[in-house]
């Protein structure tokens, strides 16, 4: 039997990228066939718009609320998640996370298979 355990008081936040306002917890060390990581968003934090073209992705809202964007071109689907709502995306999709709200939005993101593929960067939605 295998199993990891990660007590909210001993969880590591780590910056994204440098100068990245958002902070995440990686949890997929301990993940064989698929990965996770926890995200704290402060207010106004917008992450990478992107497609990602090989991982299905569940995205559950812990607390705060998730303003994302789906979809290509100039006017993306937007669509506001309030703590307790989870999304589930597929392949291939364009998506943009942001937190437009005045308190820290807190995520949970489960992808799989664990393999990233190249995603592709597109411009952020200007809204």
């Amino acid at each position: 039997m295998a199993y990891t355990v990660f007590h909210a008081r001993d969880l590591e936040w780590h910056p994204r990228r440098e100068g990245d306002p958002r902070l995440a917890s990686e949890l997929s060390e301990s993940m064989t066939r698929s990965r996770a990581n926890l995200f704290r968003y402060p207010p106004g934090a917008i992450g990478r718009r992107h497609i990602d073209p090989v991982q299905e992705e569940v995205f559950v809202v812990l607390d705060g609320t998730l303003t994302i964007h789906m979809g290509e071109g100039d006017d993306p689907e937007r669509h506001e998640l309030e703590r307790g709502s989870v999304l589930v995306v597929q392949p291939g999709t364009a998506l943009q996370l942001s937190n437009r709200g005045d308190q820290e939005l807190r995520l949970f993101i489960y992808g799989a298979p664990p393999e990233r593929g190249e995603a592709t960067f597109l411009p952020p939605v200007s809204d």
